[in-house]
């Protein structure tokens, strides 16, 4: 007998119980492949399938469906509105648990962009298409309402007369990828009037919101003149997406400008990750490395790297600040897969958005040919472990920290609220899954000795430990 059956031998009989002869004495080392033992991973563990992995985008695609309805009612009657013409300043979009307009939307409109390239099925692209849609065509009706009186819903306020990035930045990401990247096949009605909500936006964003002298995104709360790491992702992708869409390259140079002006205040370059506010008044500035704070930073730097020029001059040094934020994040990730709420804070609790964020940012390096698979891979596949595990039966996505302004104390951060309602978690959840996806078509997991590992090719074997070095031996 070889030993690869002798193990299977013994492992299957310490399945069948202690009935037989083998269990007359204790278990030990001489009796028992003891490295062969069944670890009790919170978790899970292993390589994830395809098809495991949509499951758990469909039920959460499901839930949203449910909680998102592209509708308008009239708040008073209380009666679907379906011709645009009838819409006053009673009528709203129908409420779900989520807003259609929101920052945390654009996030999902894009990541569910991202599965439908990723599966092909259509129910992804439907989603975001039919809200995508609504928004665009009631705009120009709401712009005579709102001459007229500027009490409208104030969801619908953000799509035409947007107060800061959260409301402009994301969502406008995620239309313009619509049209050029994803392909989502529109009308040419449809196209004009998602290019009026897009240059709209745009305009918001590059002529509009509040800046430091040197040109760098702020905002006048809690303190004058704070920089708040959220805001790369609130802006800058959708300024480099507007270089892919009009053609001209000044874009690329302000997002390059505005990633490195970031990184000047933002970045803790002994610890690799990013510090959460930046106050400019302040002689000392505090470092508090919020989770999702670092997921938006390097959410944003890998936005912008899809589409940014090979041969731009800024490309080589928001590279070399991914790798090293890939490398900072990596070192503190728990054993069970996810990120504290602060990154370098164990004793704070363990958060889904973050993780979420990072499994796509990792994995999408990696699909990108930017970090090693070799390295980075396991990391991968324990983060989406830890992503599905917090996907309940309905597709709700738990554990996700709510809405977070800024603080310069732990107890902040450390205390903020969780919830299945904070919209932070799911379009995350289906990046996460998308990319996942398309890691496991691209590269080569495998688990050996009990542990996951990446290959350059396909491993043609199930043995549960073998030799790898271009042929397979036992």
């Amino acid at each position: 007998m070889d030993m690869t059956n002798y193990f299977r031998t013994m492992v299957l009989a310490l399945m069948m119980g202690a009935t037989g002869s083998l269990f007359a004495q204790q278990i030990n080392d001489n009796n028992t492949p003891l490295h062969l033992m069944k670890p009790a991973y919170r978790h899970g563990y292993g390589v994830s399938t395809a098809e495991s992995v949509k499951q758990t985008m469909d039920r959460v695609l499901q839930y949203i469906d449910a909680e998102t309805p592209a509708q308008l009612v009239n708040a008073k009657t209380g009666e679907t509105v379906t011709q645009w013409k009838d819409i006053t300043a009673d009528v709203k979009l129908k409420q779900g648990g989520f807003r259609l307009t929101s920052y945390e939307w654009g996030v999902t409109y894009s990541g569910v962009l991202a599965a439908w390239k990723a599966t092909g099925d259509e129910a992804y692209r439907n989603y975001v298409m039919t809200r995508h849609q609504l928004l665009a065509e009631i705009a120009p009706y709401y712009n005579k309402v709102y001459a007229k009186d500027k009490k409208i819903d104030v969801n619908v306020r953000k799509i035409i007369d947007p107060h800061a990035l959260d409301d402009a930045g994301a969502v406008c990401c995620s239309m313009i990828k619509a049209l050029t990247t994803v392909n989502c096949q529109q009308s040419t009605h449809i196209r004009q009037l998602l290019d009026e909500r897009i240059r709209h936006y745009a305009d918001y964003i590059l002529n509009k919101e509040y800046r430091l002298s040197d040109g760098t995104f702020a905002r006048l709360r809690p303190q004058k003149n704070t920089v708040w790491l959220d805001d790369m992702f609130m802006g800058v992708p959708t300024v480099a997406y507007m270089g892919l869409y009009t053609g001209d390259t000044k874009y690329y140079d302000e997002a390059v400008r505005q990633i490195e002006q970031f990184a000047s205040r933002m970045w803790v370059p002994e610890k690799n990750l990013f510090r959460h506010g930046w106050v400019e008044v302040m002689d000392e500035h505090p470092a508090f490395h919020w989770a999702r704070a670092n997921g938006w930073a390097i959410l944003t730097m890998c936005e912008v790297l899809d589409i940014l020029p090979e041969d731009h001059p800024g490309r080589p040094t928001i590279l070399a600040l991914l790798r090293s934020h890939v490398k900072g994040l990596a070192a503190l990730q728990h054993h069970d897969g996810f990120w504290h709420q602060l990154l370098d804070r164990n004793d704070t609790y363990l958060e889904t958005s973050a993780t979420a964020i990072y499994t796509y940012c990792f994995a999408h390096a990696i699909n990108k040919g930017w970090i090693d698979a070799k390295v980075y891979g396991p990391v991968v596949q324990l983060a989406w472990h830890a992503v599905e595990s917090a996907v309940n039966t309905k597709g709700q996505v738990e554990n996700v920290c709510v809405g977070t302004g800024m603080a310069f104390d732990p107890a902040f951060y450390a205390y903020r609220p969780v919830h299945v309602m904070a919209a932070h978690g799911y379009g995350p959840v289906i990046w996460a899954g998308a990319e996942m996806i398309n890691m496991l078509k691209r590269q080569h997991p495998k688990m050996n000795d009990s542990a996951v590992w990446f290959y350059d090719n396909e491993v043609p074997t199930n043995e549960s430990i073998f030799n790898y070095d271009g042929s397979i031996r036992y």
